[in-house]
This record gives C-alpha cells, sequence and structure tokens, in this order.
C-alpha cells in the first residue's frame, strides 16, 4: 500500500507583455536542464504554455499540466511576472502551488531585452496572492539562478505531498480514550480545517472484525472469504517470521504468531472496507485496558509493522499524534515513531555515559520511550517482549507483543501538531540526536539529547500544555518542518522550538531559575 503521494510538479513561466518573452521561456528551460542534473528529472514537467498577461494563457496552461499528471506547479517568474495571469494559476489550480524567480544572470545583460525585474515582480506577486486569498509557498530565497530555483523546488516535493496527503487523508480511531488519558483528547475541528477525515470506531466493532479473521468458524463467514482471510494471514505470519528471525516456532509462538496475523489483517482490511474516498490512511488505536483482556495480547509489534510500512499507528488513540506521525513519513519519506517524553536520564547514567563524551548538560538530556511501537528497522538488537507496565494488572501471558530495543542512534527531530482544548493549531520542533547508550530498560526507548531541553521542555511543552507523546523523525527535518507547518496554515507565533541559550521564552523568569 502506497500510502503518501508521489509529487510531480509542472513548471510554469510567466512574462509581462512589455518584456521578452523568451527571457522566460529560455530561463525555464535553464531550471529543467538544472533539476535534471541534480535530482530526478520524471519529478519536474516543463509546461510548454508562457502565460504572458492572459487569462487565456493561464487556462490553456492550467489545463496543460493537468493533462500531464501534475499534482503540484511553480509558478516561475522568468520576468516581471503578470500578476493578474499568474495569481488566477495560483487561485484555480487544484494542489499546491508555489513562487519562484529569476535572478539576473550578468552585468552584460541589464540592458532592455535582458533585464528581468523578477526581484520587483515577486512583490506584485506576493500582494495579489493575498488579496485573492490564495495560499503558495514562497521560499526563503525565492529569486535565484537556475540551479537555485531546481533546488527551491526540490525543496517544495515534502511541503506538497504533505498538503497533498491531507487533502486525501482518513484517520480511523478506535476509541473511547483510555480513562485518566486526557491528554491525548483534542477537539477534532481542526483536523476538517485541515481537509482531513476522521472516522472513529469503537473498540468493540475492532474485536468483533478481528474474532472474524482469527476465529471465523464462530460466524459461518463464507468460504471464499475465510480462503481470502488464511491466505492474507499466512503470508503476514511468513513475513513477521522472517523479520524475528524464528525459523522452526514454539507452539506457544506459533499462538502468538497466529494472534498478530490475523490482527494486522484485520487493520488491513479495515482501512480497505473504510477508506472511502480518501487515498491514505492513519490509525490511531486502543491499547489498553480492556485490550488485554479481550485480545489476550498488546498490538505494539503489529502497529510498529504498519508505521514501518508508512502507515502510522498511534497509541492510546491520540488521533493528533497520528496526524503528526503522517506529516512526518510525507517529509521523510521514512518511518516515524511516537513516542512519551518520558523519564529523566539518571545521574549515575550521564556520568559514565554522556559527561566528558557528549557536549551536553543533565538537562539537555531524557529518555523517550513507548511501551514497543517502533519497527524492528528502527531499534537495536529489536525483539518480540510484553508490555511489563499491563503484566502488573494482567497475566504476563496476555500482555505479549512488544517489539522492544534500544532505538538506533543518530539524528532526529522531536515535533508535534496539536489542536488546543480551545480548537487552535499548534506545534513544537526540536532537532537533535539519540546517543548510542544502552538504557538497560524496556520497551522501545533511547537516550535523547537536544539543546537546551529543559527550558524548552517548562516553557513551550509545559507552558502550552502539550500532552505527553511526541513523534520522531529519523533525521533533521526541522527547516523542512517549519515551512511544511506555515504552508498547511499553522500561525508563526503558534510554532515553538527549542530556543538557544540567551534566547529568552516570553515566560521565562528573566532572571534566571530558581
Amino acid at each position: 500500500m502506497k500510502n503518501i503521494p508521489e509529487i510531480k510538479v509542472g513548471l510554469v513561466a510567466v512574462s509581462r507583455d512589455c518584456f521578452p518573452a523568451p527571457l522566460a521561456v529560455n530561463r525555464r528551460r535553464a531550471v529543467m536542464e538544472a533539476y535534471g542534473r541534480k535530482y530526478r528529472a520524471a519529478e519536474l514537467y516543463e509546461c510548454p504554455v508562457t502565460i504572458v498577461e492572459s487569462e487565456t494563457d493561464m487556462t490553456d496552461a492550467l489545463e496543460d499540466v493537468k493533462a500531464h499528471g501534475c499534482n503540484a506547479v511553480c509558478v516561475y517568474l522568468g520576468n516581471f511576472g503578470p500578476e493578474i495571469a499568474e495569481t488566477l494559476l495560483a487561485k484555480h489550480f487544484d494542489g499546491p502551488v508555489m513562487f519562484s524567480a529569476a535572478a539576473e544572470e550578468s552585468q552584460d545583460k541589464l540592458g532592455v531585452a535582458g533585464r528581468g525585474d523578477a526581484y520587483c515582480g515577486m512583490l506584485n506577486a506576493s500582494y495579489n496572492l493575498a488579496l485573492r486569498n490564495t495560499r503558495a509557498w514562497i521560499p526563503e530565497n525565492p529569486v535565484r539562478d537556475a540551479e537555485g530555483v531546481a533546488d527551491n523546488i526540490h525543496d517544495f516535493l515534502p511541503i506538497a505531498r504533505v498538503r497533498i496527503g491531507l487533502d486525501g487523508l482518513k484517520i480511523i480511531s478506535f476509541g473511547p480514550r483510555p480513562q485518566n488519558f486526557l491528554a491525548c483528547n483534542a477537539p477534532i475541528k481542526q483536523l476538517y480545517n485541515l481537509n482531513v477525515e476522521i472516522e472513529e470506531e469503537s473498540e468493540l466493532d475492532l474485536f468483533e472484525a478481528y474474532r472474524k479473521h482469527y476465529a471465523p468458524e464462530e460466524f459461518r463467514l463464507d468460504a471464499i472469504v475465510v480462503e481470502r482471510q488464511n491466505r492474507e494471514i499466512a503470508e503476514i505470519k511468513a513475513d513477521m517470521m522472517r523479520e524475528l528471525h524464528i525459523e522452526t516456532p514454539s507452539e506457544k509462538q506459533h499462538e502468538m504468531l497466529d494472534k498478530f496475523a490475523a490482527y494486522e489483517a484485520t487493520l488491513l482490511d479495515w482501512i480497505e472496507a473504510n477508506r472511502g474516498s480518501r487515498k491514505y490512511v492513519a490509525l490511531a488505536t486502543k491499547c489498553w485496558p480492556a485490550f488485554e483482556d479481550m485480545f489476550r495480547f498488546v498490538p505494539c509489534y503489529v502497529n510498529s509493522r504498519l508505521t514501518g510500512r508508512g502507515i502510522p499507528v498511534s497509541c492510546e488513540v491520540d488521533i493528533y499524534g497520528a496526524l503528526s506521525e503522517y506529516i512526518g513519513t510525507c517529509i521523510s519519506e521514512e518511518s516515524v515513531t511516537l513516542l512519551d517524553i518520558n523519564n529523566s536520564v539518571p545521574a549515575d547514567m550521564y556520568a559514565e555515559g554522556i559527561k566528558g563524551n557528549y557536549d551536553y548538560k543533565p538537562t539537555d538530556v531524557f529518555m523517550g520511550f513507548h511501551c514497543g511501537n517502533t519497527c524492528s528497522g528502527r531499534l537495536v538488537q529489536p525483539h518480540i517482549g510484553y508490555q511489563k507496565i499491563m503484566a502488573n494488572t494482567h497475566p504476563a501471558e496476555w500482555c505479549d507483543g512488544t517489539m522492544e530495543g534500544d532505538i538506533q542512534p543518530g539524528e532526529i527531530t522531536f515535533y508535534r501538531l496539536q489542536s488546543t482544548a480551545d480548537a487552535r493549531l499548534r506545534a513544537y520542533a526540536a532537532e537533535g540526536e539519540v546517543l548510542p547508550l544502552a538504557t538497560r530498560s524496556f520497551g522501545s526507548i533511547g537516550v535523547f539529547a537536544i539543546r537546551e531541553m529543559g527550558r524548552f521542555y517548562r516553557y513551550e511543552l509545559l507552558e502550552k500544555n502539550y500532552p505527553h507523546h511526541g513523534a520522531v523523525m529519523f533525521g533533521h527535518y526541522g527547516r523542512t518542518l517549519y515551512e511544511t507547518l506555515r504552508f498547511i496554515g499553522v500561525e508563526a507565533a503558534e510554532i515553538g522550538y527549542n530556543r538557544p541559550a540567551g534566547d529568552r521564552y516570553p515566560d521565562e523568569n528573566p532572571w534566571g531559575t530558581l
């Protein structure tokens, strides 16, 4: 299942009628050549229609990029550009649009035939976009040479992926949310504002669907349906055995894998039966306390497998956690995870493994943890375990099914998009790393290091009332994430980040901490 969009950008050059159109055409061609040298040429289509002061040209260009399968557009000011026609294109194109413009090439080409004045034209384009209430992405440095514009377009791809992905996304949740976990609860109004569909289902409905996979004879299902399900479950079980390096399973492992495979088949079949008009899906599932009583396992390992395949599954019916994971999947095109910002690093662990080895203060580090939802490809020595916390209140044999191991060291981006209680969009992002330290703990867990995390934790996460779950992209994607959040409608003032030392948070005591 391909669960994120593939982007093809149409490059549309525009030209003001008092400037020579060949200037825009030649500069467009240079951008195409530069993009083909640096990136995948198939990602960018050269629209042959140059828009010149004409709504007819705009319509022709719009039809051409649609006919050639473009789901995003770069409006390229090869010269000053016609602000009406070019912004009408942005208004009427059904998909994300960016604007970029041509820098002048040489001091020897600043005559009437060679000077484009696109630096000026971008101001008019921006003004007219605002007049039309039309959102378009404008890069930080929009006026560049051909190589630079190619870079701008490539930077646009993950932003466009998120926008198109959200427009086609349905989040399917299975609730209700666990008692005493109000932190995972948030108004769904902002999902609709983002054009995300939400389908809230009952945990009982999920259990019934699972039983139809695991014990179909009790429901007298059609023989053809049972045969298809059994084949699907057998294929999933074989794949799990390969992943877990199990060649000859014991009787207990057979039973455990049968349950896991039936549950995974249940979720996949549910997605196909309930995606409706939407192309992409994320899940927010219930995992305790009744899950262990009824299913007699925990869903963490199956959740980890789906997330590893680009179908994010959040824990504890965390709908905005699932949304955040999906955004990260679109940006990075890789697996993500969802973790608790969980516990402090013990002083002896800091002294033994971090102090003198890494340039981090004790308040810069913390441990990110969840019971076992991180895919095996992101863990050191991954292995199946049982949910040790739930085993305090349930029989341990009912709690099998966590994917455990220390999270692989490397760069990360810790982030979350959230609706506030009064239905405002708010987000945070911080780049850091997972340190190569043995955690000596359980679940999916790692030692995370983020500069000035202590202040960020107090004056952003606590002050702004964020829940305990944070999403993790494996790599540094803060710059792209920020641009993406702004493009989908999050106000700049509502995007928090870990401020460096000396950059005071608005609510931070100017005389220091007590």
